[in-house]
């Protein structure tokens, strides 16, 4: 192989891409990987969090607004390019725009699982970053497609049979779930505590998640990137009301040494690399030459 190393991740809406491994991307951008956003919607059934932003304007300009607010939060954190698949907001579990003939939820299976192999295989990425199969926690239809198109894609953007008008074919390396994991959000809560601040995390919130086994493979050192995620949430002013506790009810200086790693579950693998694993590129770092 004979590429620059690419990460390419895959999310259902303007706003998870600061979420989710926001400090991952930063890391990896500033060491000169190649970073791509794909996100899969629009967001255009997003609900305005942030009382500031309340407006008739807002509303009825909320997909363009979003879209700003999503170009703005993909800089701060350090992606290089940010494609759009081009589907509209499915909403949550159970409302009338699921039904909507353009939502991702009532998007044909092929169509949107060729155009992310077109997006793979133009953009050569070795790893792809997406959600899991297990949705019990939050079980939105745009989040359930994005694991249901991303895996397919994965095997179809290598093979020549495949989508044949999408590209010449390139068969990433490796797949990985983000997550946020139980020894994460532990240590930020009794973090809270500790300050003598009110946690958003009840004990019982604890206690009712049926966690099971631990299932973290790969932790990524994110120390020196974890504002990424501060400042990628801060950019979606509709979506995040920066006096949310849940958010940023910590200090600054105290959140960036809770847990600064971000935590994944290993999908698929292409490469013989043990596990756990402190490095999505482990294993194909030695494949690539430039």
């Amino acid at each position: 192989m004979d590429e620059r190393l690419c990460l390419l991740t895959v999310h259902a809406h303007p706003d998870d891409e600061a979420s989710k491994g926001a400090g991952t991307v930063a890391r990896y951008h500033a060491e000169g990987v190649r970073t791509v956003l794909v996100c899969c919607t629009g967001g255009e059934e997003g609900d305005i969090l942030n009382p500031e932003m309340e407006s008739p304007e807002v509303r009825a300009n909320i997909a363009a607004v979003r879209r700003e607010e999503l170009a703005n939060a993909a800089k701060v954190i350090g992606y290089d390019e940010v494609v759009m698949l081009g589907y509209r907001d499915s909403g949550m579990p159970g409302s009338d725009a699921n039904l909507h003939p353009r939502s991702f939820a009532q998007s044909n299976f092929n169509d949107a699982v060729g155009r992310l192999v077109t997006i793979i295989r133009r953009t050569k990425p070795q790893v792809i970053v997406t959600y899991g199969d297990d949705h019990r926690g939050y079980p939105h239809p745009d989040h359930i497609k994005v694991h249901d198109i991303t895996m397919p894609a994965f095997d179809a953007a290598g093979d020549p049979d495949a989508f044949p008008w999408a590209g010449e074919p390139w068969q990433p390396l490796k797949v990985y779930y983000t997550m946020w994991s139980r020894k994460r959000m532990l240590a930020t809560h009794e973090k809270f505590l500790e300050l003598g601040l009110e946690s958003p995390y009840s004990d019982d919130w604890f206690k009712n998640r049926d966690w099971g086994e631990d299932t973290t493979t790969t932790s990524v050192d994110i120390y020196g990137y974890t504002d990424a995620r501060r400042e990628g949430l801060l950019a979606h002013r509709t979506q995040v009301d920066p006096n949310s506790r849940f958010w940023f009810g910590l200090p600054p200086e105290v959140a960036r040494e809770v847990h600064p790693f971000d935590d994944y579950v290993r999908a698929r693998s292409l490469v013989d690399e043990p596990l756990p694993e402190e490095d999505l590129f482990a294993g194909v770092r030695e494949r690539v030459s430039a």
